[in-house]
């Protein structure tokens, strides 16, 4: 089994990195003093159909501030974002994407379990990924090459027990197909999967030792890149539902710690089976 942290990171120009990483952070820094303001008080969602859907205020305001910086210290690097692109499309070479707020419905609701993920990528992945953990006051981030740090500790996979637990996100309108099949052998091997409502803290988890591994069945490019980031970084797998590596799967995500990956890729697969 391959993953995507042991192929030859593409080198990147070392000077754009550092900048890059030095103001994601500061961003990451903005957006959690933001979040943890106005979490559960009063936020005003759009009326949708989904609360999974829901735009916030809070959503607006980041998206703006993070466009406004970013465009001005990066002005040939397109930005796109959750709550305003329909799709990530781009010729240029590096692209970042962000997700001002990664589980709004526990955000307005405040219950205390969601993000900001921010990411600089290009078409080897991401370069630069930071994702902001307002309610534990962390601050998660990583560059291509660099490793990955909590707060500015490092962080990297390899010593630590293997949690027994796995995280997994529903899709839009409810649980996807074979979601309750792979819950069901998780739990033969002893092993609870937990659904908290953001896939870039789901990743994240894995990224610190937390969760064994995060399954998502679909996702956006700005909901698990700058977390993505994290768990190359940290040492972790990173595989589509095929067992191959890849940047950013179209078709599914899986990121594991090493030493679980292939039995935790056995459960998602022979769910799938119908």
């Amino acid at each position: 089994m391959t993953v995507l942290s042991s192929r030859p990171a593409q080198p990147v120009d070392p000077g754009l990195v550092s900048i890059a990483l030095e103001i994601a952070g500061r961003l990451a820094n903005d957006a959690s003093d933001v979040i943890m303001a106005t979490a559960g008080r009063g936020a005003q969602p759009d009326d949708d159909t989904y609360p999974f859907d829901w735009v916030t205020d809070t959503d607006r305001t980041l998206e703006r501030h993070t466009r406004r910086v970013l465009t001005a210290e990066f002005p040939d690097i397109p930005v796109f974002c959750e709550d305003t692109d329909v799709d990530v499309s781009s010729d240029a070479e590096f692209r970042w994407v962000v997700d001002p707020v990664d589980g709004t419905a526990n955000y307005v609701a405040g219950v205390p379990w969601c993000a900001y993920s921010l990411a600089l990528v290009d078409r080897w992945g991401p370069v630069v990924g930071v994702v902001a953990d307002p309610y534990r006051a962390q601050i998660y981030a990583a560059a291509r090459g660099r490793g990955m740090r909590a707060n500015g500790t490092p962080v990297k996979l390899g010593g630590q027990a293997v949690s027994s637990i796995v995280c997994t996100e529903m899709t839009r309108t409810g649980p996807w197909p074979g979601m309750g099949e792979f819950i069901s052998r998780a739990a033969v091997s002893g092993t609870g999967v937990r659904v908290l409502g953001s896939k870039a803290l789901a990743v994240a988890q894995v990224a610190l030792g937390h969760a064994a591994a995060a399954v998502l069945h679909s996702y956006h490019e700005w909901d698990v890149a700058g977390a993505v980031a994290l768990a190359v970084e940290s040492g972790a797998a990173v595989l589509d539902r095929r067992g191959e590596d890849a940047p950013l799967p179209v078709d599914g995500l899986l990121v594991a710690m090493p030493q679980v990956a292939e039995e935790v890729l056995e459960w998602w697969q022979s769910s799938m089976v119908r």
